[in-house]
């Protein structure tokens, strides 16, 4: 192994006794996982995090599968894995000893985990119109209600409160469309017919208080063990917009709050990201500025993201170029497109003397994998074949009763677990709207009580005559009495008096006359 703290994650070489290692001091330079289902992808994952929590580093990580819950409980001796894991560690020069780690559990609907709550202040236009599939003239609506947010101090916690916001503006639209540019119906009523799509996808639940503390992700347990923060997405993987969206918020809210830190010996944090395609498929370019933006500058914050994917080709070149650590486990090329993907990821390694990259990426079995992790002064590694290390923990998802026991026994219980629903804009336009409507009865109860105050009233009222009287119809309003043909003669006589209408007479008398 290396002096140097560091990550054992496989051996390598042709009998794979040389240990391919992921230097602690070079974590925070971002990485990456990929390879085509069923090659190994989620055991990669989670032996990384039981190293970096080893370390003393916190990790967030988001369970699709389900898998990654077996963190929490140790490997079983017994299991029918157990010879071949112990073959496995002896061939690469491991001693694996079966152990749990520290595990935390999330859950943005609040059943598999604490709840995961943001504010829709928090979230912002940007990543909002992203989650609302806004188009730009949307988007523009949006910013002019944060702003007039900002300015009438009225907070946006949850999603009733912008659909407060959202019914003030419309009602008001001729003056904010002054003072901010125009405000039109249309693209109110869309982004209003957006929040319903996203309450129906039970998206209501993630924006409120109490919002999610960043601290409470980066603790360790009293053994100096780094806690693994497990986000359940196995049910938010239905609304793949609102996962990627949250996750991408996550990382800026960790970009924007946390200090810089230049270069520390370890990660502060490392924050895997899987099934990270949904993140760019069809994103605006802007979005996809503010990935590179945050990858490229949260590296200095020391937060360590590694990208979860099955094919390299899904994430844009300009955030793979930053991606350090690799480990790229099997790519099948089944057709011309998945030939071409697998030139190019091959493409990106440093090239190894003894073996063509090109066909070791397509020819490593389940549980190998090409790797090529930074060494010293960040120099990127050989490119290896790699047999990677089993994992210390339980391969394979707890049992609901477990993790029941261990959510009950969670150093953040009762913390996040009741909503919380104090004074913001839905309560302020709606106080405001009662004021008025209070206001605006008593000035009418003091009008009619008091007609000394106001000398044309007599003048101006009605007396009841039973019913009989009726408000006089305009003058060029047709009577219901009238028949179609006798309007359209009175409309024609009337004409008769106008020199257009006489110039016409003349016209279809002169027609006539000459057909005759």
């Amino acid at each position: 192994m290396s002096e140097v703290p560091s990550i054992f994650v496989g051996g390598g070489g042709a009998a794979h006794g040389q240990p391919q290692v992921l230097l602690l001091d070079h974590g925070n330079r971002h990485g990456l996982i990929a390879g085509a289902t069923g090659t190994g992808k989620t055991v990669t994952l989670q032996i990384l995090a039981e190293g970096f929590s080893a370390a003393g580093v916190p990790v967030f990580m988001s369970d699709v599968k389900g898998d990654l819950s077996g963190l929490a409980m140790a490997g079983d001796p017994a299991g029918k894995l157990h010879a071949a894991f112990m073959a496995r560690a002896a061939t690469i020069g491991l001693d694996l000893q079966y152990r749990a780690f520290p595990v935390t559990f999330w859950d943005m609907f609040g059943e598999q985990g604490h709840p995961v709550r943001a504010t829709v202040a928090e979230m912002g236009p940007l990543l909002l119109s992203r989650l609302l599939d806004l188009t730009e003239a949307q988007e523009g609506v949006l910013n002019v209600a944060f702003r007039l947010a900002d300015e009438e101090e009225l907070p946006l916690l949850d999603l009733k409160d912008l659909q407060a916001l959202l019914v003030f503006i419309g009602d008001n639209a001729g003056d904010i469309s002054t003072r901010y540019g125009l405000v039109a119906p249309a693209s109110i009523g869309a982004i209003q017919r957006r929040l319903l799509v996203l309450e129906n996808e039970g998206g209501t639940g993630f924006f409120g208080e109490p919002a999610l503390d960043l601290a409470d992700l980066m603790q360790t347990d009293p053994q100096g063990f780094g806690r693994i923060n497990i986000l359940a997405a196995d049910r938010l993987m239905h609304s793949p917009r609102l996962y990627a969206t949250f996750l991408l918020w996550l990382l800026s809210e960790l970009f924007e709050t946390l200090p810089e830190v230049g270069n520390p010996d370890k990660p502060k944090l490392v924050f895997f990201f899987d099934e990270a395609h949904l993140l760019f498929t069809d994103a605006p370019k802007a979005l996809v500025q503010k990935v590179e933006q945050v990858a490229r500058l949260i590296r200095s914050k020391g937060v360590g993201v590694y990208f979860v994917t099955q094919n390299p080709a899904d994430v844009p070149d300009t955030i793979l170029g930053q991606l350090g650590n690799r480990v790229q486990h099997a790519l099948r090329a089944f057709t011309a497109k998945d030939q071409k993907d697998l030139r190019l990821a091959a493409q990106t390694y440093r090239d190894n003397p003894e073996f063509k990259t090109e066909d070791a990426i397509r020819d490593v079995g389940t549980g190998e994998a090409v790797t090529s992790f930074l060494e010293r002064k960040g120099v990127p590694g050989v490119v290896q074949r790699t047999l990677i290390r089993p994992p210390s923990s339980q391969l394979g998802p707890i049992d609901p009763a477990t993790r029941a026991q261990l959510m009950a026994m969670s150093v953040l219980r009762g913390k996040y677990d009741t909503a919380i629903d104090r004074d913001s804009a839905y309560e302020r336009l709606r106080a405001r709207a009662h004021k008025a409507a209070a206001e605006a009865e008593a000035a009418e109860r003091g009008t009619a009580a008091d007609p000394q105050s106001d000398p044309g009233a007599f003048s101006r009222g009605r007396r009841y005559d039973g019913g009989s009287s009726r408000t006089p119809a305009p003058k060029t309003a047709r009577r219901s009495s009238d028949s179609v043909g006798e309007a359209f003669a009175k409309s024609f006589a009337r004409q008769l008096g106008t020199k257009s209408g006489q110039a016409l007479v003349r016209g279809v008398l002169g027609t006539l006359f000459k057909k005759r």
